[in-house]
This record gives structure tokens, sequence and C-alpha cells, in this order.
């Protein structure tokens, strides 16, 4: 048993992190310590317990737990690290901004790509972001391929008789695949694209200028005005930038921003002098932090994250532990300071900034209002369709629980389900299902339906992680035939959801909602319920067909290398894991067949007699 008074004795007098634990054993809050004995004893004595906060993280705690350090840094950063892996429910956590595009420079692959991804890794590779506008992204990602003749397919080995794409031939690609000594004159492109990125855009402007001169210089009018197109371009990407500082510094400022329902942090990115841009990332504030810890715990999250921290990190007020955390952002490569500044040019951009936050403060209120008034009318419509299907509504969530189902297959083959599921505009990734149809045969979408629906909800009231909760309503792709086939299942095992089929007109978009006796709403008449009634179909369709191509996929794959004699299951991913694809095997000279590991003389004879068939 786990005594207070007894553990606290235990606790040494040294630098360390203390882990503090709930009566279930979760850790809800982590802290660090210059000395562990006097920073935990401090959360239980009364003095310590008048901040509200502090008073319900000290009553939800059951036992906590410590780790040594030998220096301050030291637990510093070990305090970063399980904050990051506990996500603890007292700290200030920075939300998940995974839905947020970045720009990812392939920095680990021989010639660098610029793609856009929502993916953010420790990969080695470059990103930029997160970025709140994803048009600006798009913008940004295609200016950069049409400037530079950068690669942009994903193939990372070339055979010797390899033929360049369609974009080598329009010199849209420099064509690393069939010219490796381009190497050098590629990677200065990519040094000039993340300068760019970083908001120095003066070398991409020489670049553009220097072609729009030479074209002009050659009489190619056609061409000159292309990059003189892509010279305004580039001006109006960076039209944003309002200050200009007296010296070419890279800086970030931050403030925190309180709305009626969110905490936020406004980042404003100055590069090369300029104020290059602006990010707010919002914060999981469970009872609401004073100034110093949103700020000190932000900037431990936020800069041990991410690749790039500038030299100078600039607050509206002073914090406490300025100088430990600025031991601990210098460790990452180079000399960072965190200022607060009184006077100048710098104090001029604050005060600036500090004014657009109260723009910003405004302007996110407003969009919550709209979208609450938003998420009330979808709420209503939805009721009233439930209401339709004579199924009771009396719903205690906020936001009705939406799954809808579809199947896919091939004649038959392969034959698969999916389910998605909306929690009011929400699409909740992580209660999306896949099934794989076992007792059904042949083309039966209703069978197939059926034994989807049957799982899922057999799963529910077997109480299977991840299937607890039941739907509000079910939307199937497609008419009257699904809503019964779905009903007839739902009745079976004596449950009561409402079900309701989304119908398409000849050009395969949403058209009515159809319920179990053949009667229809059309859409056409609601278009706030036909955009997201369309928007669910659209998404459970893509995600059945994502599913069962790369089934197919699979399969197809199998089946052929199998066919080979002396390749089996190891022999088979090596082939494809060096080679990437079967018609990559199939092009394979018998020389870049044995360096595969794995594949002798003997085994890259018979692959290519195989396929010489």
């Amino acid at each position: 048993m786990f005594i207070v008074e007894d553990e606290l004795k235990k606790l040494p007098d040294s630098p360390g992190v203390y882990m503090h634990k709930d009566s279930l054993g979760t850790i809800i809050y982590v802290g660090k310590a210059i000395s562990l004995k006097n920073r935990v004893r401090q959360y239980f004595q009364k003095s310590y317990q008048n901040d509200p906060k502090v008073r319900a993280l000290v009553s939800n705690i059951a036992e906590f737990d410590y780790i040594t350090c030998a220096t301050e840094i030291e637990a510093l950063v070990l305090e970063c690290n399980l904050i990051k892996k506990y996500m603890p429910k007292y700290n200030v956590l920075m939300k998940d901004d995974k839905t947020y595009p970045y720009i990812k420079v392939t920095l680990k692959e021989e010639f660098p790509r610029v793609i856009k991804t929502r993916l953010l890794e420790r990969d080695g590779n470059k990103y930029f972001g997160p970025y709140i506008d994803v048009t600006a992204v798009n913008r940004i990602v295609d200016l950069i391929n049409q400037i530079y003749p950068l690669k942009k397919c994903n193939m990372q080995k070339f055979g010797e008789n390899h033929r360049p794409c369609l974009n080598y031939h329009i010199n849209s690609c420099i064509g690393p695949c069939i010219n490796k000594d381009c190497k050098k004159e590629y990677l200065a492109y990519i040094d000039e694209v993340m300068d760019f990125l970083n908001g120095k855009d003066r070398a991409i402007k020489e670049y553009l200028t220097s072609k729009l001169e030479m074209y002009s210089g050659e009489k190619k009018y056609e061409e000159a005005a292309k990059y003189r197109d892509f010279i305004n371009s580039v001006k109006s990407l960076s039209e944003t930038q309002r200050v200009t500082m007296t010296a070419d510094r890279d800086m970030d400022i931050l403030l925190p921003l309180k709305t009626k329902t969110n905490t936020m942090i406004a980042l404003f990115k100055v590069r090369e002098g300029k104020l290059s841009g602006r990010e707010t990332i919002d914060l999981s504030d469970e009872i609401g932090s004073k100034y110093d810890e949103l700020m000190v715990s932000f900037i431990k999250q936020y800069y041990t994250k991410y690749s790039f921290i500038p030299p100078e990190i600039i607050l509206g007020r002073e914090i406490a532990e300025s100088e430990l955390i600025e031991k601990l952002l210098s460790s990452y490569g180079r000399r960072v300071k965190i200022t607060v500044p009184k006077r100048g040019s710098k104090k001029a951009l604050l005060d600036m900034v500090r004014n657009d936050s109260l723009n910003l403060i405004n302007s996110v209120d407003d969009r919550i209002r709209e979208n609450e008034e938003k998420k009330k009318k979808l709420r209503n419509e939805l009721i009233k369709v439930i209401e339709k299907t004579g199924v009771s509504t009396e719903v205690q969530r906020k936001e009705l629980r939406i799954e809808s189902y579809d199947i896919s297959n091939t004649n038959g083959m392969d034959s698969v389900g999916a389910m998605v599921v909306y929690e009011g505009y929400r699409p909740v990734k992580s209660d999306y299902r896949k099934f794989k149809i076992k007792t059904v045969e042949g083309p039966d979408d209703y069978g197939s339906l059926q034994e989807m629906i049957y799982r899922r909800l057999k799963r529910a009231l077997d109480n299977s992680e991840g299937f607890i909760k039941l739907p509000d309503l079910i939307m199937m792709d497609g008419g009257r035939g699904q809503v019964n086939a779905a009903l007839s299942v739902i009745h079976a095992l004596k449950l009561e959801i409402a079900v309701v089929g989304l119908a398409k007109d000849d050009k395969h978009r949403t058209r009515a909602i159809v319920f179990s006796d053949g009667e229809e709403i059309e859409l056409k008449e609601n278009p706030f319920l036909f955009k997201y009634a369309g928007s669910i179909q659209e998404e459970v369709h893509r995600f059945a067909i994502t599913y069962h191509r790369g089934l197919r996929g699979k399969s197809v794959k199998k089946s052929i290398l199998d066919g080979i004699k002396g390749v089996g299951p190891k022999r088979r991913n090596a082939l494809l894991n060096e080679l990437k694809s079967i018609d990559n095997i199939k092009k394979a000279t018998y020389e870049e067949l044995i360096k595969v590991d794995g594949i002798t003389p003997k085994v890259a004879e018979s692959i290519s007699k195989y396929f010489a068939k």
C-alpha cells in the first residue's frame, strides 16, 4: 500500500523528474525538480494548494514515482520526453496537429523531393509547418516544382535501361534517373528551396531574375514571361511580410491567446528580418494555467519537436527558468536567446503582433460561434431524419454518431466491407473499421453487408474494445434494398438503430435519403444535408475501394511471384522491397536480380525465364 507520508521521507535531495499518478496508476502530471525531496513535498502542503489547478491535481494523486538525474538540464530533457510519451492530463499539452499539412523535403533520398504531407516523423527529412492554410501549401509546392526541375516520382533505384518519364521530356525534371552527374546542381536547387521555405526568398528571386534576363536576351519572350510570372507569384506569397527589421535576423514571437473556449499560442515567424507567417497552436489546458506555466510548457514541447529553432525567441513577459530553457534549446545545435524587448524595433514588432493577436481572438470567437450554429443545425436535421424512421430520438450526445457501410469487390473476389464513423461534422478515423467478408461467396452485396453489420454489432454486444459505441444513425451506401438488409440484422439482434440509404443519380452524385418503405427525401431541397450526406458517401466509398485495391494488389503480387521456382515468401519480400513493383521485377536484368539479398544465380535465372515466357 502506498502511504504518502512514508514515501515523501524516501525522496532524495537531488535533481530529477517526478510523476503523479491517479488511483488507476495513470500518470496525470510530470514535473522536474532541482530537489525532488523539496518539490514533491510542496504539493501536499496546504499553503501550496491555493491555486485551484494544484488543488484539483492533488485531489487526484494516489501515488507518485520519480527518476533521479545528474543535472537539472538532464531532468528538463527527461521531463519533455515523458510529457510527450504519457500526455498527462494536468500538464499543459500541445494538441495533436496532424490534421494540418506540412511541406516535406525528403533529404534522406539521394535526390530529394518537395511534397505535401500530414504525417510528421523524426526520420531525418526536413519538415516545414504545420500550415493552417491548405491552399497556400498546395500553391507553394506547385510553385517550387514549376520553378525548379525537381524529381516528382518516388522511385529511388533505376535500372541501366530505365527510360525517363514525361517530366524529363518537357524539362520539368532534371532527370536524375539517367543523369547521375546532375547531383551537385540538383542539391543546390534544394538548398535554395529550403531557404525559400524558411522565409528567405532572396536566392529564389535572384535565380528567377537571371532566367528572365537570359531568355529576354535570347528573345525567347514566351519563356521570359513564364519566369516573370514566377517572380510575381513568389512576391505574392511573401506579401504577408509587413515589417522589416533593421537587421536580417531570424526569430519567433510567442503570445498566449485565450478565447471564450480555447487556449492557444500565436507564433509569429520572422525570417531574414521580415514577418513571414503566423501559426496558432491549440493547447489542452484542463483548468486554466498561468502565463508562466503556459509559455514554459509550450516552448519545451514545441521546440524539442521541430527541427528548426531560431536563434531568438521573443516573449511579452519574463518567464521562470528562461536560462535553463535556453541551455536546453541551445543543446540542439546553436545558441538560443529568450528575450523580452523593452524598446526599439523588436518592441515595435511585438506591439504590432499583439494588436494582430487581438483581432485573431475576435475572429476565432466568431468562427467558433459559426461552427456551433452549424453543428446545432446539423444535429436538428439529423434528428428529423431519425424521427422519420420511427426510432426513438432521446439522444443525450451533443454530437450524433453516424456510421456508414459499403462493400467493394471484383466480380465477387476479395470482397471487403468498410465502416466509417462521423461525430457531427468530424470523421472519427480511429473508429473506422475494415472487414474481410468470410461467409459470402460471389458478388452478393446484400449478404456481404449483413455479415459486416452483424459482426460489427455483435462485437458491441460482446463489449469488444473499439466497437462498444453504437450509432445513432446508419447511412447505407445504397437504396431501399441495402436499408432493409441492414435492418433485418439489427432486428435479429434485438437492437433499435435508425437506418437510411443514400441513393445516387445518373451522374453518381448523392441524390436522396431513402427510407425502408421506399420513401425519399430529395436532397436538392436541403443543400445543408446534401453536402453532409454526400461527403459521408464519398468517404465510405473511398475507404472501401482503397482497402479492396490493397488486398487485390497483394494477392496479385503473391500469386505471380509464388509461381516461380525457388521464390518463397522471404525472397518474394526481398524482391519487392528492393525493386518496388512486379513491373520492375519483370524488367530487371539478370545482374540486377542477383544483387537482391537472397537471390542466387540459379533463382535469378528462374525469374528471368519465368517472365520471358
